[in-house]
């Protein structure tokens, strides 16, 4: 069995097979969403708030005509203080037949995944809640989060249905 360099890995049959996911940071970690899920990547502006919402939704944009909800990630999973900067942006999804929009710390790049770089997420008991997580994902030293961002922004905790109603 010969070995492959991990540039052969990437292309080739990966793309016939791996699946392609964008990367981001959300402070010292790095994640990574199905690129189907993406509809575009946008600078973070300000938002318009709205009353009564969990902290984690900053509120709502018009874009083109469509009342985006925004949800911060870094409130959203608990990640510390949150600061804007230039590298700030938000990453339009289109989920579920929903469009939303999470801010991130910035946006890496795109990576295809073979099945045989993904691992399960561990299983922590009840102190850490992984069933957004798809999988551990790795290239090189890099190890990415990979989050089902479907399952997450359809989950009754992100209280989102509510706020499209509104």
């Amino acid at each position: 069995m010969t070995q492959t360099s991990t540039q052969e890995t990437t292309s080739g049959a990966a793309t016939q097979q791996g699946n392609e996911f964008l990367t981001f940071t959300l402070g010292k970690e790095e994640y990574g969403i199905e690129i189907l899920k993406v509809q575009e990547i946008r600078g973070y502006d300000a938002v318009t708030s709205l009353a009564n919402t969990p902290e984690f939704i900053k509120g709502v944009i018009n874009l083109r005509g469509i009342i985006v909800p925004i949800v911060d990630m870094r409130i959203k999973f608990h990640l510390g203080s949150v600061e804007y900067n230039q590298f700030t942006v938000v990453i339009i999804l289109n989920v579920a037949n929903r469009v939303v929009g999470m801010v991130v710390d910035g946006v890496s790049d795109v990576i295809t995944l073979n099945p045989d770089q993904v691992k399960a997420a561990p299983e922590f008991g009840s102190t850490i809640d992984t069933k957004y997580v798809m999988g551990l994902g790795t290239v090189d030293e890099r190890m990415l989060i990979l989050v089902d961002i479907e399952k997450l922004m359809t989950s009754r905790d992100m209280e989102l249905v509510d706020i499209a109603i509104a």
